[in-house]
């Protein structure tokens, strides 16, 4: 394993040299999920090279998503990237288990939290309510093929949808609900994205190392006109990839 040469006569730079020849590996299957690498001073020792240019390919790897470090423990063959997310995220609307379902992968949700908070006039304002302001607040995490992929914190009034404080989200779909419950329907939503590191719980909750990033989602969700729902979900950096199709 991890025979490789590289060669100091051609215009190819080492560390480049060294991730083609890891990524030839991972693909043929050579190294496995999970499969420990050498430490960075063996391989230097093994290729006769210097720490940085060992350093800078791995640092790639990890990076674009094929390899993790552990703290203390070392550098492995990460889990490939789920892919969950593609153009119909930002042009249509479709509930988390909807979405991974017609991926072929299995979808589950575990609830973190579910309570009524009257603390967010922020959320309160985009929501436009008067009067009574309270809200339904509920906190999941959403899995595919069993690997965490997204937290999201999910606002909605308390006062038109309190009964949903008695279901079970784990096994439920939230627009489902509104929809059968209420004849809520949610036609249309307002997005915003924007990097951002990954917070200490956040990073316990997806499986992440500290200091690495997400992609954090708002959505401001509508029913003819009437704003029904406010989330802020936290998208894995390196298992969501997001793809647009554009068209001239």
């Amino acid at each position: 394993m991890m025979d490789y040469t590289l060669h100091k006569d051609i215009p190819v730079p080492l560390y480049y040299q060294l991730k083609l020849q890891l990524l030839a590996d991972l693909k043929e299957g050579k190294l496995r999920v999970g499969d420990m690498l050498p430490p960075e001073c063996e391989l230097c020792k093994r290729l006769g090279v210097s720490r940085p240019t060992v350093r800078q390919a791995m640092s790639e790897l990890v990076s674009e998503g094929h390899l993790t470090r552990c703290k203390g423990k070392g550098t492995f063959v990460a889990a490939p990237a789920v892919r969950p997310v593609d153009a119909r995220f930002f042009q249509g609307l479709q509930n988390f288990n909807e979405e991974m379902l017609q991926k072929g992968l299995v979808p589950s949700t575990k609830v973190l939290g579910l309570e009524v908070v009257d603390d967010r006039s922020d959320i309160a304002d985009a929501l436009r309510l008067e009067g009574d302001r309270r809200l339904i607040y509920l906190n999941r995490l959403r899995s595919a093929n069993g690997q965490p992929l997204v937290v999201v914190e999910t606002w909605l009034p308390w006062a038109p949808f309190r009964a949903l404080m008695e279901e079970d989200f784990a096994q439920k779909s939230l627009y489902a609900l509104l929809e059968q419950k209420y004849g809520v329907c949610v036609d249309r939503a307002t997005r915003r994205f924007e990097a951002a590191g990954v917070t200490p719980e956040d990073a316990r909750l997806l499986g992440m190392e500290a200091g690495r990033a997400v992609c954090r989602v708002q959505t401001l969700a509508y029913s003819r006109e009437t704003p029904v729902e406010f989330s802020l979900a936290r998208y894995r950096g390196d298992r969501n990839v997001f793809t647009v199709e554009l068209y001239r």
